[in-house]
C-alpha cells in the first residue's frame, strides 16, 4: 500500500526575510550658551595648562630640567631655557597649535552636522559663493588696525600700548619670527573664528536677535583678549569694532572663511612692526 510522503515545511529563504530597519541616531543639538562659553574657556585653559606642560617637556629634552632634582630646580631650569633665543616663540607656537588642534577636533566630533551649514546654527565652513566678500575681508583686515590703532591712541591719552606678542618678538631670531607669524595669521584666526563667529554666535543667535548675538559675541571676543593687552581697557573699542566687522562678514557671506581672511590680515599688520624692526638701527 502506497503511503503519502510527509509534508515538508518550506522555510523562507534569507532573501525573503525583510531587513531590520536601520534607526539613525538623531544629530546632536546645536550648542547652547553654556556649551559655547565652556568651549571658549577650554581653549584658553588648554593654552595655560599646555604651556606649562610643553615647557617642562622641552626643559627635560634640552637638559635644563632634571626631574629628580624637584620642582624648585625645575622652575629655575625652565626659566633658563626660556632665556635662550627663540625658545619663548617656540613655546607659543607649540602651545597655540596644540590647543587649536584639540578644539577643532572636539568641535568637529561633537557637531559634525553643523560644520558645513552656511548660516547659524551652522559654523559656516563652506566656500563663499561671492568673491566680493573676500575682497571686503582684505579691506577690513587692512583698515581695521589703522582705524583701531588711531582710536586706541586717542583713548590712551599718550600711554604706551603694548601686546604680549610684540614683547615676545623683540628677542626672537628672524627664522622663529617667520614661523610665529605664520601661526598667528593662520592657526589663531581659524580657531578663534570657529569659537566666536561659529559656536558662540550660533548659540547666541538661538536666544536673541541677530544684532544682539553679534554684539554679545563681539564683546566676549574683546574681553578675552584683554590679558594679552595687559588689561589696557582703551584697547576694547578697537577689538569690539573688529569683532563686529568679522561677525557681519560671517553672516552676510554665509561662510566663515572671509572672517578668517580678514582676521589673518589684521593679525599680520599687527605684528608687522616688530617683525621688520629687527633690522632697524639702534
Amino acid at each position: 500500500m502506497d503511503t503519502m510522503p510527509a509534508p515538508i515545511d518550506i522555510l523562507p529563504t534569507p532573501s525573503a526575510i525583510p531587513p531590520a530597519p536601520i534607526i539613525a541616531s538623531p544629530p546632536a543639538r546645536p550648542p547652547g550658551l553654556r556649551a559655547a562659553l565652556g568651549l571658549v574657556a577650554l581653549y584658553f585653559v588648554l593654552q595655560a595648562v599646555g604651556s606649562g606642560l610643553i615647557a617642562l617637556v622641552l626643559g627635560v629634552a634640552m637638559g635644563f630640567v632634571r626631574p629628580w632634582q624637584g620642582m624648585a630646580h625645575a622652575d629655575d631650569g625652565i626659566r633658563s631655557m626660556l632665556d635662550q633665543p627663540g625658545m619663548p616663540a617656540l613655546l607659543v607656537i607649540a602651545t597655540l597649535s596644540l590647543a587649536a588642534a584639540l578644539i577643532l577636533l572636539l568641535t568637529r566630533r561633537r557637531w559634525p552636522h553643523l560644520w558645513s551649514l552656511a548660516q547659524p546654527p551652522g559654523f559656516g565652513f563652506v566656500r563663499t559663493t561671492r568673491p566680493l566678500f573676500l575682497a571686503l575681508a582684505v579691506a577690513i583686515g587692512l583698515t581695521a588696525p589703522l582705524l583701531g590703532g588711531w582710536l586706541t591712541q586717542l583713548l590712551a591719552h599718550g600711554q604706551t600700548v603694548t601686546q604680549n606678542i610684540q614683547q615676545l618678538g623683540a628677542d626672537t631670531p628672524p627664522a622663529w619670527r617667520i614661523m610665529l607669524v605664520l601661526v598667528v595669521v593662520s592657526v589663531g584666526p581659524v580657531v578663534e573664528e570657529l569659537l566666536f563667529r561659529g559656536v558662540l554666535l550660533s548659540a547666541l543667535w538661538q536666544r536673541w536677535r541677530t544684532g544682539w548675538a553679534m554684539t554679545l559675541s563681539s564683546l566676549a571676543f574683546a574681553l578675552v583678549h584683554l590679558p594679552g593687552l595687559q588689561w589696557q581697557w582703551f584697547a576694547l573699542p578697537d577689538l569690539l569694532l573688529l569683532a563686529l566687522a568679522l561677525a557681519w562678514l560671517r553672516l552676510r557671506s554665509g561662510s566663515i572663511w572671509p572672517g578668517v581672511l580678514a582676521h589673518g590680515v589684521n593679525n599680520l599688520l599687527a605684528v608687522a612692526a616688530w617683525f621688520v624692526a629687527i633690522n632697524l638701527p639702534g
